[in-house]
């Protein structure tokens, strides 16, 4: 559901401050994000846990956060577009420089380690093709689609400019590139029983 025909800038997008909905704009377009099925985040807040206690255990200087990231991201050739992921995976520092600010990471500033959208009915061809290629030319280095819906996880690992994927279904042991540990079938993140 679009809100407004108004095209925002991403400054004006950054000032927009008139409900209590959240939003990503594509295309300056502010769209609504709906809050998805609890299922969806309850995966989403499983992962979030699980990525938090591979931080600890690798003792990286990471940080997991759940839906409070934006990332500028572009779109054709515009860049009034910011997605917000399921969940980002970021340095400690990085995170520390958002504290003061919008939590939106620019374009000068670094990827993310990592992201997660988590697939519902509405959200599939966005999580499946519009992301996949904008988080490609971010040179985000994986990101993970969580398909409920089709019961797998997709992992995309960055290689030349370009994803290459690796699906997982079922029992499958989910294998991260990042998170060499971790230790979840695709039934366990789909189950999202922390």
């Amino acid at each position: 559901m679009t809100l407004t025909k108004t095209r925002l800038t991403l400054q004006e997008y950054l000032n927009y401050d008139e409900t209590d909905t959240t939003y990503e704009l594509v295309n300056g377009e502010l769209i609504a994000m709906s809050l998805g099925m609890g299922k969806h985040g309850e995966i989403a807040d499983f992962l979030n846990y699980c990525f938090r206690q591979e931080i600890k255990h690798l003792s990286k200087p990471w940080v997991s956060k759940h839906k409070l990231i934006g990332i500028q991201s572009p779109r054709g050739s515009r860049w009034d577009t910011v997605r917000i992921p399921d969940v980002v995976v970021l340095s400690t520092s990085q995170w520390q420089q958002l504290q003061n600010r919008e939590a939106v990471i620019l374009l000068d500033e670094p990827s993310p380690i990592l992201v997660v959208e988590v697939v519902s009915e509405s959200t599939k061809n966005i999580d499946y093709r519009a992301k996949r290629s904008e988080y490609s030319v971010l040179d985000i280095p994986e990101y993970w689609i969580v398909d409920p819906l089709e019961e797998k996880v997709t992992i995309l690992s960055l290689s030349e400019g370009f994803y290459d994927e690796t699906i997982f279904t079922s029992s499958d042991m989910v294998k991260s590139p990042t998170f060499t540990e971790f230790n979840y079938t695709v039934s366990q993140i789909l189950e999202g029983d922390i």
